[in-house]
């Protein structure tokens, strides 16, 4: 969960919480990024990427997704505003150093989506933006934010791709991100958690002007090999930023210890069965 299992929002009340930037990007693509690679082989396979697509992945964060197109053949560009997963990212995509600005198949663009104008004159054929929404208040608008400065970019009839949690009956991580809202309470739910709503998704694209042209659900297990890995990589997704602001690390670390306890096995993994929700629309 971009990647990014949502977008990090900044909180609107009091300060930002006192993080180390650099172990947060690395937990995020350690740990939880590879929770949603279903959600990202589904949407692949659904839209047949391969060598004739140019894909602009919204908030790639540290790659993975980017990743995996790459490999059937796609040419590739992610945007994100975060350095850190970023610097993950051209670790990935760019091992041996090589400049993006000189690549046409492989791009890495930090800062706004507007800032990554396709190399092809006829524009992207796809566009992700795998960061689920559903979670935080204001998500969805962020995500509309995000699409008025990348859909110009991409050709008439591209695939657009967005994201989302899935019901929360149907997906155990909801109880534990309820920690994140009840700790947060004393900001006056700035950014807290929020049920996922039936027509997230549909409602972001009806707002961006796209034709929505199919759905799909995902299982995406999140999968632990324990509880420290497991709250380690929850607080890289950002969505604990408001109870960090809130409270503090340890509170955070001790209350979302104790909801994942449910889900902890015999032999000390945690397993939390979750489903997403994408939508594919297509560019006028």
């Amino acid at each position: 969960m971009t990647p990014t299992l949502v977008r990090q929002h900044p909180s609107r009340t009091g300060a930002a919480p006192r993080v180390d930037l650099r172990a947060r990007a690395r937990d995020w693509s350690e740990i939880q990024e590879r929770m949603l690679v279903p959600l990202y082989e589904a949407v692949y396979e659904r839209l047949d990427v391969g060598p004739a697509t140019r894909l602009l992945g919204l908030g790639c964060g540290s790659g993975l997704a980017l990743l995996m197109a790459a490999s059937r053949g796609a040419a590739i560009t992610g945007v994100d505003t975060s350095s850190d997963r970023l610097a993950l990212a051209r670790e990935r995509l760019l091992p041996d150093g090589r400049d993006t600005s000189s690549r046409t198949d492989t791009r890495i663009v930090q800062g706004c989506p507007a800032e990554a104008a396709p190399a092809h004159s006829a524009g992207y054929t796809v566009v992700t933006a795998f960061e689920p929404i559903g979670c935080l208040a204001g998500d969805a608008e962020g995500l509309g934010e995000l699409l008025a400065e990348a859909l110009p970019l991409a050709g008439p009839g591209a695939a657009v791709v967005l994201a989302g949690w899935g019901p929360p009956e149907r997906c155990a991580t909801s109880s534990v991100l309820r920690v994140a809202a009840k700790l947060a309470e004393p900001l006056g739910g700035a950014d807290a958690w929020r049920p996922t709503e039936r027509d997230d998704l549909e409602q972001v694209a009806g707002r961006a002007g796209l034709r929505p042209d199919g759905s799909g659900r995902v299982a995406c297990p999140f999968g632990y090999a324990d509880t420290d890995s497991a709250v380690r990589g929850l607080k890289s997704t950002g969505l604990f930023d408001p109870a960090i602001t809130a409270t503090d690390q340890v509170q955070v670390d001790k209350e979302l210890t104790e909801a994942l306890h449910p889900y902890q096995r015999a032999d000390g993994t945690v397993w939390m069965p979750n489903v997403f929700r994408y939508l594919v629309a297509r560019v006028p």
